[in-house]
């Protein structure tokens, strides 16, 4: 028996059919049932069949369940927040929340300081941006609809009522990361732009120069950070146009007393702090064993004209003849000059120079030649030009280029007229290309001296990564102690954001933790309720990408966060 669909006209119909033998012994088939149109049949056969089942023995066909309801809350963006925070802990971090135990703080300082430190890495905001932030986020074991504007400053204010403390804590943690035998540590100064016009007791502010070019309240940033990318020490300093010669001594006692085991310090700084005075100063300085500070100091571009005469004899047997970068050394005060020549660096320095005063001696002839037009009484299109005017306007132009060295004016002359120094020009060509540094170091080569000083381009890309990635400014705090307390923050964002980076190198992932941290943003924490039920909460696929990102950085796979409060 079986079941059959017939058609008579446009309509088709649903019949049980069985099969039998006539007397002949011929197989035929014949309708025991005509269950209904075809059209027309539903839900009235399940009882049939269930019948039917019954009888066979089997059990019968249950009722077809309701469709569940599903509700879907927003995903949360969980990787990047997820690993940052592992390494907040791995390194040491959770260690501020004992700080702050002591104190008589309700709510967690630790916490809130860790969420605004994830902010400037993940998505850098002001205070009140945070709380905006976090509401897209799945951050583990913070309470997010318990933080508050309020919070948030109280806590920074918290980070610097405690800032020694703080500064032990991270300095802890940083110090199994610093090569206790020979470090080389680099320090630099920039400017950081804020906004405002109240001034305050003891305000850090102080109109100056921006790095934009134009007049602005800034504040300065020292930092201290070793040969391998590592900051270890950042400082704000009072007044926001203060020079690195009078920040570097107060800065390197800080340093040494904070790592009190290393052996041997060189540091490394850029031009502005060469003077006898700072030499004599930094060699007086000695580390907890004794040991001289040694130091790596490059000489100013506008101070080479004192070497002159000590770099002729240099200049004459190993630069003019060569065809690739050299180095050597001279005796300067006692000290080691370090001299560096790049023939390919030279040649283009002499070149635009020659470029700018060719145009610049065409510029004086074309207004040399009006002039005497003028008295000759030939008439020019244009205004009249006067010797005065010529003067002023051609001095403007020769001290634009820099060149007032070599294209001299003559100011006090009733006439326009101006003279070439040829001495002058010949010593700015013999200083094409060369690099000066002053060492008190005895047992490096003159090319490890130079390529030590080269590694201090890798401080400005710190700077780079507080001004672009972390944006630590400008900065819109008006309060001395918060702006500290920001710094602060962005310090230890970079100490994040350097370890990562030390990390994905070593993994050779070819990424930097800008790109990483978008990879892991793409993780999302998710919850559902079904039929109104508890919700279920789980965590988005992990691509190979991803996961060869987490283990660069040495951090397990996410979960969903057991204590996360969503909005």
């Amino acid at each position: 028996m079986h079941v059959k669909i017939t058609t008579s006209g446009s309509r088709r119909y649903v019949q049980l059919v069985e099969s039998y033998r006539d007397d002949a012994g011929r197989v035929k088939k014949r309708t025991v049932a005509t269950l209904g149109r075809l059209d027309q049949v539903g839900g009235e056969l399940d009882s049939v069949i269930s019948g039917l089942l019954k009888v066979a023995g089997h059990e019968p066909l249950a009722a077809k369940p309701p469709a569940p309801s599903v509700s879907f809350e927003s995903a949360r963006a969980l990787g990047d927040v997820w690993a940052l925070t592992e390494l907040w802990k791995e390194l040491g971090f959770g260690a501020l929340r004992r700080v702050f135990r002591k104190t008589r703080h309700t709510t967690d300082i630790e916490a809130l300081i860790r969420v605004m430190v994830l902010n400037r890495l993940c998505d850098p905001d002001s205070k009140l941006g945070v709380l905006r932030w976090v509401e897209t986020v799945a951050l583990p074991e913070v309470d997010v609809t318990a933080i508050t504007h309020q919070q948030l400053l109280r806590s920074m204010d918290a980070l610097m009522d405690h800032q020694a403390d703080v500064d032990a804590v991270v300095a802890g943690l940083l110090r199994p990361l610093i090569d206790q035998e020979l470090s080389v540590v680099f320090y630099d100064l920039t400017t950081i732009r804020t906004e405002g016009l109240t001034t305050v007791e003891g305000d850090v502010r102080q109109f100056g120069m921006a790095k934009e070019g134009l007049i602005a309240r800034q504040f300065m940033l020292g930092v201290v950070q070793t040969a391998e990318g590592l900051p270890i020490y950042h400082e704000v300093f009072f007044a926001g146009n203060a020079s690195e010669t009078k920040t570097l001594l107060p800065t390197l006692t800080t340093v040494l007393e904070r790592f009190p085991k290393v052996r041997r310090l060189i540091l490394v700084a850029d031009r502005g702090l060469l003077s006898l005075d700072n030499l004599d100063a930094l060699q007086a300085i000695r580390l907890a064993n004794g040991q001289t500070l040694e130091f790596i100091i490059a000489v100013p571009g506008r101070r080479y004209h004192e070497f002159a005469d000590l770099l002729g004899d240099f200049h004459q047997n190993h630069c003019i003849s060569a065809a690739q970068e050299v180095s050597g050394e001279l005796v300067w005060n006692g000290l080691r000059l370090v001299v560096a020549h790049d023939p390919a660096t030279a040649a283009a320095q002499t070149q635009r120079r020659g470029e700018q005063i060719n145009e610049l001696i065409a510029l004086g002839d074309q207004w040399a030649g009006k002039l005497v037009d003028q008295d000759e009484g030939v008439k020019r299109r244009g205004r009249k030009l006067s010797d005065s005017g010529a003067k002023a306007r051609f001095y403007h132009a020769v001290c634009e280029a820099h060149l007032s060295k070599i294209i001299k004016v003559d100011l006090p002359a009733e006439l326009f007229s101006y003279d070439i120094d040829a001495m002058a020009r010949a010593l700015a060509e013999m200083m094409d290309g060369k690099l000066l540094l002053v060492t008190n170091t005895q047992d490096m080569t003159p090319e490890d001296i130079v390529g030590r000083y080269k590694s201090l381009a890798d401080i400005e890309r710190g700077f780079k990564v507080l001004k672009s990635e972390i944006e630590i400014g400008p900065v819109y705090h008006r309060l001395p102690e918060r702006i500290r307390a920001h710094a602060s923050i962005c310090f230890m964002a970079l100490i994040l954001h350097r370890i990562m980076r030390a990390r994905l190198r070593a993994a050779d992932t070819g990424l930097t933790p800008e790109r990483a941290l978008e990879q892991l943003h793409r993780i999302q924490h998710h919850r559902i309720r079904l039929n109104g039920a508890e919700p279920v909460t789980g965590v988005s696929s992990i691509n190979s990408d991803q996961s060869e990102v987490l283990s660069a950085l040495r951090v397990k796979k996410p979960v969903a966060p057991q204590q996360l409060t969503l909005l």
